[in-house]
């Protein structure tokens, strides 16, 4: 079971993601805030907390405080930020904060489901819209790599559809197959690259030339 702690200051948005993560079998909503300096509070009261998706409207001072203040305070619990901004100094920020994971509000329902399960099984993860825009700026990197990793067809058909922003229910219906084995094969190419989640894997294709 995944415990969730959702913070978010617009009651319609709380119930939107709420409806969205307890529709998936294994993930519970086990209490909920208006902001970050609620959260602290609440979270002892809750208890249990896998993760905590919060919606972050601006990322200053004031907001890498109280996000530094739940990690310290909550080591255990995952942070997820559910956010407009695009910007990689935002993303950087965050990511220096303590968070597990950074997704634009643009975010898939599937997508949003595969990011928690990663987050809260200890990886990091950014949203595929902005692993493309890192890549965009990676893309000119010079090649360079002793690494050889051998992919099947399927694993590089894969690996292309993810690198085009494609989600797993938009790959599986692209190569007539089912999400969850979309998902296995994520899973294989995170392995054989040896990395951690979508944005290194793409920069680790882009630079090897996989894509």
């Amino acid at each position: 079971m995944i415990n969730i702690f959702i913070v978010e200051d617009q009651s319609n948005a709380q119930d939107g993601i709420k409806s969205i993560v307890e529709k998936e079998p294994g993930f519970k909503v086990i209490g909920e805030a208006k902001n970050d300096e609620e959260a602290i509070n609440k979270l002892s009261e809750a208890g249990g907390a896998n993760v905590v998706l919060t919606s972050v409207n601006q990322i200053d001072q004031d907001t890498i405080s109280l996000l530094e203040g739940i990690k310290e305070r909550y080591p255990e619990n995952k942070l997820i930020c559910l956010t407009s901004l695009e910007d990689q100094k935002y993303i950087s920020k965050a990511f220096k904060a303590g968070v597990s994971g950074y997704l634009l509000k643009t975010i898939s329902q599937d997508e949003m489901i595969f990011a928690v399960k990663h987050i809260a099984a200890g990886e990091k993860y950014i949203c595929s819209e902005l692993s493309i825009k890192l890549v965009q700026h990676l893309i000119h990197a010079p090649y360079s790599s002793n690494l050889q990793v051998e992919l099947s067809r399927r694993e590089s058909e894969v690996l292309g559809l993810i690198a085009e922003g494609f989600t797993n229910n938009e790959i599986a219906n692209k190569l007539f197959t089912s999400r969850r084995t979309v998902e296995g094969h994520r899973q294989n190419l995170l392995d054989k690259t040896n990395t951690r989640n979508t944005a290194a894997l793409i920069r680790f294709a882009v630079k090897n030339g996989l894509v």
